[in-house]
């Protein structure tokens, strides 16, 4: 077993980049890390990586090392959990990454609530303002806006979704009419800077028929980098927002935002979970996306039927 443990070591070592953090995660301490890598370079006669206390860069031996040894474990794994499919217990890791706004409100509760159904599942769930390559960290799943473009990569969408145009009633009742999306740049919208850009970029298509979608160079006297903070200002009354149907469906039942537009809607903007492509994906990983899939559309409910509008007025 010697030869599997030390893969496993080294992977993690891998990942973690430097032997400080392969000895925080391990609990074990630096001059003990230091020591096992010496003994595994020694007993495979090559050095495997070039490294100081912070930091960890692999040689070539290393990353073909890596590379096969990683293959050989899943295969390990595979076999294991295939014998043991037909036991009722999950159990793992299982490390989620999603953006900090429908991770902590979405993603959080349905990974705890996975969890208490199965307390063999060890989960780390890595909220991240952009998407974290599946490589890093070790993540089994990605929460994904749209389908990604990674061929490598599996999607399963958990949720449809669109950006919705809206504003507070007491800005709609004195603001200038809107007749096209083009208007909008005589109004203070609220502009979520995700980049250093001095003005957002929304986009619409025609509701209810197939058109060419319409983009529209937006900017107001108040932004923020964080997606609750644009609604809070919306809900104040400051100007318009263009936030997605999971955000702000329950201020718009509740008509403390009034949809704008009636006759444009925002982008399509779907919810995808996302997982490397390969011959054996672990069970607790398939059952957890199942969850996903089945849970979200009760956490949300579905997207409004597109209606053609007659009106520039407000929807109510």
């Amino acid at each position: 077993m010697a030869p599997l443990d030390d893969l496993a070591f080294f992977r993690q070592l891998a990942c973690a980049g430097s032997l400080t953090a392969t000895a925080r995660t391990l609990g074990l301490s630096l001059s003990a890390v230091s020591k096992r890598l010496k003994q595994l370079e020694a007993r495979l006669g090559v050095t495997l990586a070039q490294r100081t206390t912070r930091r960890l860069t692999l040689t070539a031996e290393g990353e073909r090392y890596l590379a096969r040894g990683a293959v050989i474990l899943e295969e390990l794994a595979e076999l294991e959990e295939t014998l043991g499919e037909q036991r009722a217990a999950l159990s793992g890791p299982l490390t989620v990454n999603a953006t900090f706004g429908f991770g902590r409100r979405h993603v959080a509760p349905l990974l705890s609530a996975f969890c208490r159904q199965h307390p063999g599942i060890e989960a780390q769930l890595e909220l991240s303002n952009f998407p974290l390559s599946l490589g890093e960290r070790e993540v089994d799943i990605g929460i994904r806006v749209g389908e990604p473009p990674d061929s490598r990569l599996v999607a399963r969408r958990i949720l449809a979704n669109r950006r919705v145009l809206c504003a507070a009633p007491d800005y709609v009742a004195h603001m200038t009419p809107l007749d096209g999306p083009s208007d909008l740049t005589a109004h203070p919208c609220l502009v979520l800077r995700e980049n250093a850009s001095d003005y957002a970029v929304w986009r619409f298509q025609p509701r209810g028929a197939n058109g060419a979608t319409q983009a529209v160079k937006v900017s107001g006297p108040l932004a923020s980098n964080d997606g609750e903070v644009i609604v809070r200002l919306a809900l104040d009354g400051h100007g318009i927002a263009l936030r997605s149907w999971w955000d702000v469906h329950e201020h718009l039942e509740s008509g403390a935002l009034v949809e704008l537009l009636p006759d444009w809607q925002g982008v399509r903007a779907d919810f995808h979970a996302v997982y490397a492509q390969r011959r054996h994906v672990p069970l607790r990983i398939r059952a957890f996306i199942a969850y996903l899939e089945q849970e979200m559309g009760r956490r949300v409910p579905p997207l409004p039927v597109p209606e053609a509008a007659s009106t520039g007025e407000p929807s109510p």
